[in-house]
């Protein structure tokens, strides 16, 4: 894009009540900046000027500050159906229109956003790396010689480059976090259930969540309230307890020295130590905690039976069109097969004990804090080991949707080469208010 549109909901909100922008014009903006965006595959179906002017006319006559979301631009990942729209999920031969959009997109349409198009993603949003589509690898927005991160890959750098306010994505293992640390945004991951799932393409169903990825907090927090709520449809939707709140002095936890893994990127670790001093300094008080059972809970979603849950969702096209799917991902989902109901039956006993090991731990810290993942890999190195770099991405991720924790991801600074890092803030179920508000203090803190 030669020029990146300014799509912080503050801004679009002030023009659009001023009169200084419209939602016509705004459309016929993005739509004239984006299609120069031809060397990345960001997007498997953008909308036509046509399509989405259909929604920006919806919103003539309303008053901007009757609709929380008005006029606001949003990517929705090709696993989340859009009415009248293919959803692919990165895998042609598995498209189907929906008649309906998903129910969290169709209440963000209704406060008054704008959808711009269904973007790439790792086939079946299985991996973290952002190069297992058909579509060709989503590249980094600052250096597309780097993974975008994944699954969400094309959600995240549709916002990181400008095209989008926001994007939906999805995190079961961490594909609404490590794409924001790779393209320095902040990636919400809410509490399982919080956000609807009917009309998402499942991965593992009872560990999917959707993503919420934003420039900043404050605007993720808008999105939330507007995309939350009960759905009698899903049979694991959840009804909100009360917030958990997180105070202004708290306890944060970190991993012990020897838990902490970067593979051998030393500008990484400098980066989190920074990130541990600025949690000090917004009124954290650091508490070093053994990190053991989270990952070995991390390590239970992919050398475990949870992967059958992938093979599940898409049985039928898995054993009917193998040859349509991603060699990768084909190899990754086809493994289950190994797999028993004894087996099954053997890691839900171990998850429970390994639950009941980490509550304890929460009476002692407010909120974990951790690298989003440890490095970041080009596109090559990825290419040469796909399975073993897809692993460490998952390192400090998989065993948050096994532990029902809500996290968000924030931008904790640059490395030399202008790649940027990230850490995650997570909690207990239900405290996203409170995440929220910290991941916006610690945020605010890198840029002072």
């Amino acid at each position: 894009m030669s020029k990146k549109l300014n799509l912080e909901f503050n801004v679009l909100r002030a023009q659009y009540l001023s009169g200084e922008l419209t939602p016509e014009t705004l459309v016929n903006q993005l739509h004239a900046a984006i299609k120069q965006e031809d060397a990345n595959p960001i997007w498997i179906r953008r909308l036509s000027l046509e399509e989405m002017l259909v929604y920006a006319t919806k919103l003539k006559g309303i008053e901007p500050a009757s609709l929380p979301l008005y006029g606001i631009p949003f990517a929705i990942k090709d696993n989340i159906d859009l009415k009248g729209v293919p959803t692919t999920a990165a895998c042609p031969d598995f498209s189907y229109l929906p008649e309906k959009s998903a129910t969290v997109v169709q209440k963000l349409i209704d406060a008054g956003a704008i959808p711009v198009g269904k973007t790439n993603l790792d086939q079946f949003a299985t991996g973290l790396v952002g190069t297992r589509s058909p579509h060709g690898a989503c590249k980094n927005s600052v250096d597309p010689t780097y993974i975008s991160g994944g699954s969400s890959s094309g959600s995240a750098v549709s916002v990181a480059l400008g095209m989008v306010s926001f994007s939906l994505g999805t995190d079961t293992a961490g594909s609404g976090r490590v794409p924001a640390a790779f393209n320095n945004l902040i990636g919400l991951k809410p509490t399982c259930g919080l956000l609807s799932t009917s009309g998402v393409v499942p991965a593992c169903r009872s560990l999917d969540c959707v993503s919420i990825f934003a420039i900043n907090a404050i605007d993720a927090s808008t999105v939330l309230d507007v995309a939350q709520g009960f759905d009698s449809e899903d049979p694991y939707s959840r009804k909100k307890h009360s917030d958990n709140l997180i105070a202004s002095n708290f306890s944060f936890g970190v991993p012990q020295d020897n838990q902490l893994e970067f593979f051998g990127n030393s500008e990484t670790q400098q980066l989190f130590i920074d990130a541990v001093k600025r949690m000090e300094s917004i009124g954290g008080k650091k508490v070093v905690i053994d990190f053991d059972p989270f990952l070995e809970t991390a390590r239970l979603l992919y050398e475990g039976p949870w992967v059958a849950e992938r093979y599940a969702a898409i049985k039928t096209f898995i054993e009917t069109k193998p040859e349509s799917m991603f060699p990768v991902t084909k190899q990754i989902i086809s493994g289950a097969t190994r797999f028993t109901a004894v087996d099954a039956y053997i890691a839900e006993y171990r998850l429970k004990a390994l639950q009941r090991v980490n509550e304890p731990i929460w009476n002692d810290i407010d909120v974990l804090l951790t690298p989003t993942a440890g490095t970041i890999y080009t596109i090559k190195e990825v290419e040469l080991d796909p399975v073993k770099t897809n692993s460490n991405l998952g390192y400090y991720t998989n065993f948050l949707n096994l532990l029902d924790l809500s996290a968000i991801a924030v931008p904790a600074g640059f490395q030399s080469n202008k790649l940027p890092f990230g850490v995650t803030l997570a909690a207990p179920a239900f405290s996203d208010k409170g995440l929220i508000d910290l991941g916006h203090r610690l945020h605010a803190a890198l840029n002072q």
